[in-house]
């Protein structure tokens, strides 16, 4: 077998909703770093999917549930050996993606979150919005760090990657923007090697963000809770 049968491959997946200005700029950079781009579309409503298919991504539907959704359908179509989630609005620089894949491929971890407190961050507001939802991030990440005795500062950052038969081997359940901490714990529950990478969060470069600070706030405690606590199977893939 040649070296390049051995190479590992990597899919670069873009969760997508509304995304029509950024789109095409993050395939186009994310080619660079990976064998395959994947886009999946929250159903969007402006331009998104065609622009990313004329960009040279591989683009797919969600089921209409929300960020989680999108992550599971990126696994079952991802070709790639690795697999690496990165935002569409620009706030994630494709170039930093070997800085995700060199401690998988070296065989250091089997999932590595890029941290934006170890890297940096120019989305960093003074307003309340912004409070609630890095106080919220800093005490889920020190709660599952306390528990599980490691290192995590930011367990809820979307800039990650791992090993796509990890991520289906966690049977991931959430549907929404939980499943990030969710894939955090549950990696780290059944002995799989968790890490972070430094990475620089920049701001948005248009469109508005789709996180819901307030509305459903509820949902990352109520997650932490039943994975630490339950860890019950899923009801529906």
């Amino acid at each position: 077998m040649n070296a390049e049968a051995l190479r590992i491959k990597i899919s670069a997946v873009i969760l997508a909703k509304d995304e029509q200005d950024t789109i095409a700029e993050i395939v186009g950079k994310a080619k660079n770093f990976a064998d395959e781009v994947l886009v999946v579309d929250g159903h969007s409503q402006d331009r998104t999917r065609e622009l990313a298919e004329q960009a040279g991504a591989r683009v797919f539907l969600d089921h209409g549930r929300g960020k989680g959704d999108g992550y599971k359908v990126a696994l079952a179509e991802a070709q790639g050996d690795l697999v690496v989630f990165l935002d569409a609005d620009g706030s994630h620089d494709p170039a930093e993606i070997p800085k995700l894949i060199a401690p998988i491929s070296s065989g250091k971890f089997d999932l590595v979150i890029g941290s934006r407190w170890r890297g940096g961050s120019d989305d960093i507001h003074p307003n309340f919005n912004h409070l609630v939802r890095d106080l919220g991030g800093n005490l889920l990440s020190i709660i599952i760090s306390r528990w599980f005795k490691t290192e995590v500062t930011d367990c809820l950052h979307g800039f990650r990657a791992l090993r796509r038969e990890t991520g289906l081997a966690l049977k991931l359940c959430a549907d929404d923007f939980d499943i990030e901490h969710e894939m955090v714990i549950k990696a780290l529950k059944a002995g799989f090697k968790v890490g972070e990478a430094p990475v620089h969060e920049y701001a948005r470069k248009a469109g508005l963000s789709k996180l819901p600070t307030f509305r459903k706030a509820h949902i990352f405690w109520w997650r932490l809770a039943r994975e630490l606590f339950r860890g019950k199977p899923c009801a529906r893939s």
